[in-house]
């Protein structure tokens, strides 16, 4: 039989269930996985049930057991299931590790007195038979005639069933006998227990099943197989019904665990307004979303859960691949074109702060079908969708939601939690415009026409494209990465995202999934200065104006976070979010960082070499008065780094890579430190401004410190930190900051170093030291980045041009990085795009152009 011809409402339920982070699918032997027959002995198991017990066994997070009246040896012996799956025996009392309750001396005597019993009664009673266990003895009926069972198992109630410290149990045909406690329902919870399950499934026939069914709650599922009476929730018809309810439970859980089919990273195109992010798959799925703000709860999550998490999809109605996807040249518009058919996304910027907006026009002569399935909260609301004259309305989460799509006929449909609606369209008459509107219930018509709120949103990014000085080096990847640096910029703030995304996986199952949807004082001051070098000043100035609302909040600036919201408060405590599988079964989904409350001393350094970047670039522009060019608030910004850099350089910190480990004294950080020193000196001597003695003194005792302590002569290297001989790609710095000139020995050694143990063909690893986490990682396009400009340093002109041109090799069609990159595997990795690789990317353009 197929799962469709198992109950709606059991496969709803089997459904759900199979999304829960830690599953335990337990079932009764005789009548469930194997069917009842006349010689106990030759009750094999369906081979169907024995497949998907094992293979659910093999999943993450999830345990499969047997628990059966049945002796546990004689379960091992008859039912043939592998190791994987848990048997446990005697009415739940028998595990592989002994009995649950001790059997003393006592009791077995009176199971001995028992088995003589039952003996005597199976003897003068036809058909009837006695099956002894290592704590109980049973008498079986199933054989007798009607009237000389019912005689049988009335003498044994009368009999030895009332002897004290008996415990019964009854069945079909059968009663059993047992000096300790039986309960299938303890044994169950026990299992639970063991396992951590989250959500349980039980499957069974019997009475004695009734005490497994009645320890089941909230989440949990009980099945009775045939008909009676019974405290399970579901029902099936046969055995057979059990294979093909297990099967369906694999394959939803296998699916759900898997992230379904999860599309590569790198091919994902990022849409943006500024104050908003989308994410479109190569066939045209808005794959993620959030609202209100990027680092809020998602709209859409199909990239961490596939279709069940939330998406926006359009398509032929003739099913095809399509055939390309590209931004409209200088914008964020994307244009995904197949045969006949082409719809066209963006952000509309003519919305207000409290709305997320997204567009869809489909053009075209073939008929498109259109799926909208909005689960707000990352699905953890329930979402009922409501029909109107000029669209959809959205009820479920807190703020409301719409889509304006006058003319479409919608079809809703329902999985019991959630509704979805469908419908398929003409757009050979005419564009149909599909308007997402969150934050509003608002249907009407927008004040502009679609066209025009089109060119708006095109014209913010393409005329601020034509103002930038971009490197001759790969022109149009260049801008692209320039756009897309611009496009994590959240206006309304100031702040910088890291990344416009959460969890996507350092490696693939893996357990490092972070949430990058923050503004790092590092990252964002990077960036800033990335934009800064092209020519864009504005960003960087209201960056600036952020961080000073932050210090404002803090009792001085040494107290500053690695990262803040995006309105600079602190971040939520670090959460998962159960319900989501992951991108492709990459579990936890994390939302929140735990980064946040780390001691990251090398944060200051960036932010003054961005003041340095940004008044040098005022300067170059015409801006020759100092107090314009570096004006006073930005002055006192510097002067607040260099205070904090003062009172905490000797401090040892979690780093850049931010390991979830002891604190070391990592050389990174020091030369940041160094570096927070050097540029405030320069600015002052630049622009007229006084600074104590006491600053220089600093800047040499750390220059000193570090090439003393940093150096490693085993190794013939910098190291990741003091007193270490790990390798770190970030320990470059060392040269490409100038606290060494380039041309010492030491840091050609540290750049040889780096390539023999850190790189691997097209990228270079952070480091290879144990971090304390599970799993691995890929190599970051940032640490490439590094690599090119220390070749360059070192007069490796060759090198850096071959690892540059494998670092735009690995960007996806639409010219976008993600934050790793895995060279076996040729796939991209890491949250995406990454903000660090496109600033790396441009930097290395820049360098390799002016040499």
């Amino acid at each position: 039989m197929s799962a469709q011809d198992l109950p709606l409402e059991l496969r709803r339920a089997l459904a759900t269930i199979a999304r829960t982070p830690r599953l335990l699918v337990a079932s009764d032997y005789d009548g469930t996985v194997a069917p009842i027959v006349s010689d106990p002995t030759k009750a094999f198991p369906h081979p169907e049930s024995v497949r998907a017990l094992r293979a659910l066994s093999g999943l993450s997070g999830t345990t499969a057991a047997v628990i059966s009246g049945r002796a546990l040896r004689d379960l091992a012996a008859l039912s043939r299931l592998p190791v994987e799956v848990q048997l446990v025996g005697s009415h739940g009392s028998e595990f592989d590790v002994g009995f649950v309750h001790a059997i003393d001396n006592d009791a077995k005597q009176l199971l001995d007195e028992l088995v003589v019993e039952l003996e005597h009664i199976a003897a003068s009673h036809a058909g009837a038979t006695v099956e002894h266990k290592p704590a109980s003895v049973a008498l079986h009926v199933r054989n007798a005639e009607p009237a000389i069972a019912r005689q049988a198992l009335k003498k044994v109630r009368q009999g030895a069933a009332s002897w004290v410290g008996v415990q019964v149990t009854e069945g079909k045909a059968v009663i059993e006998l047992a000096v300790i406690v039986t309960d299938k329902g303890e044994a169950l919870d026990i299992l639970r227990h063991q396992e951590s399950a989250s959500a349980a499934v039980f499957i069974g026939d019997d009475v004695t099943d009734e005490k497994a069914f009645k320890r089941l709650h909230g989440p949990d599922i009980g099945i009775k197989v045939g008909g009676g009476e019974s405290l399970a929730q579901y029902c099936v018809d046969s055995t057979e019904d059990v294979s093909t309810a297990l099967a369906f439970l694999l394959d939803e859980r296998r699916r759900w665990l898997s992230g379904a089919s999860a599309p590569p990273i790198e091919r994902l195109t990022m849409l943006a307004s500024p104050r908003s992010v989308a994410l479109v798959t190569p066939d045209g799925t808005i794959t993620w979303m959030c609202h209100p703000e990027p680092d809020s709860g998602a709209v859409f999550a199909h990239l961490l859960g596939g279709p069940d998490a939330g998406h926006f999809s359009i398509g032929p109605q003739r099913e095809a691949l399509p055939l390309s996807q590209r931004y409209v040249d200088r914008t964020m518009t994307v244009e995904t074109r197949w045969a006949s058919l082409q719809v066209t996304d963006y952000l509309p910027h003519d919305v207000g702060l409290d709305r997320t907006d997204l567009t869809r026009v489909i053009t075209g002569d073939a008929k498109a079908v259109v799926s909208f399935a909005p689960r707000p909260e990352f699905g953890q609301v329930p979402v009922q969708i409501e029909r109107e004259t000029f669209g959809l309305r959205v009820f479920g989460p807190n703020d409301p939601l719409v889509l304006r799509s006058p003319g479409v006929e919608w079809d809703i449909t329902s999985d019991g939690v959630h509704q979805s609606a469908y419908a398929v369209v003409d757009p050979s008459t005419g564009p149909v415009t599909l308007e997402l509107r969150c934050g509003t219930w608002d249907l009407a018509p927008s004040t502009n026409l679609e066209a025009e709120r089109r060119q708006a949103a095109e014209h913010y990014w393409s005329s601020w494209a034509d103002t930038l000085t971009l490197p001759p080096l790969k022109p149009d990847l260049m801008r692209r990465s320039a756009l897309t640096l611009r496009g994590l910029v959240h206006a309304p703030s100031g702040s910088i995202l890291a990344a416009a995304t959460t969890s996507l996986p350092e490696e693939i199952g893996g357990v490092r999934n972070w949430d990058y949807r923050y503004c790092w004082l590092r990252d964002a001051a990077l960036t800033a200065a990335a934009l800064v070098s092209v020519g864009s000043l504005q960003e960087a100035e209201e960056y600036l104006a952020w961080v000073h609302e932050v210090l404002e909040t803090i009792p001085g600036p040494e107290r500053l976070h690695p990262l803040y919201t995006i309105y600079g408060t602190g971040l939520p405590p670090e959460a998962v979010i159960d319900n989501l599988p992951g991108y492709a079964g990459s579990r936890p989904v994390r939302v929140g960082n735990a980064a946040n409350m780390q001691v990251q001393l090398d944060v200051f350094g960036p932010i003054v070499d961005l003041i340095s970047s940004l008044a040098h670039a005022r300067f170059a522009a015409g801006i020759s008065e100092p107090g314009a060019a570096l004006p006073d608030v930005d002055w006192e910004l510097v002067q607040a780094m260099v205070s904090a850099v003062q009172r905490r350089w000797r401090e040892p910190d979690h780093g850049i890579w931010e390991i979830r480990g002891a604190p070391r004294h990592h050389v990174y950080s020091k030369v940041m430190g160094w570096v927070t020193i050097d540029r405030a000196l320069a600015l002052a001597k630049t622009f007229g401004r006084e600074v104590p003695d006491s600053w220089q003194a600093l800047r040499q005792t750390i220059s000193e410190e570090v090439l003393l302590k940093g150096w490693n002569d085993d190794v013939q290297s910098f190291t990741a930190a003091y007193d270490g001989t790990d390798l770190d790609a970030a320990s470059l710095h060392i040269g490409l900051s100038g606290l060494i000139d380039p041309s010492d020995p030491r840091f050609a050694a540290t750049v040889v170093a780096t390539e023999a143990e850190l790189r691997s063909g097209s990228t270079v690893y952070r480091y290879h030291h144990d971090d304390g986490l599970p799993g691995g990682e890929g190599g970051f396009h940032l640490c490439a980045a590094w690599l090119v400009e220390a070749y360059l340093l070192t007069g490796k002109r060759s090198d850096a041009e071959a690892l540059f041109a494998q670092l735009v090799s690995a960007a996806g069609p639409t010219g976008l990085l993600s934050e790793e990159y895995d060279p076996v595997a040729e796939r991209s990795l890491g949250n995406h795009p990454q903000a660090y690789s496109h600033l790396g990317l441009l930097r290395c353009a820049q360098l390799l152009s002016a040499t």
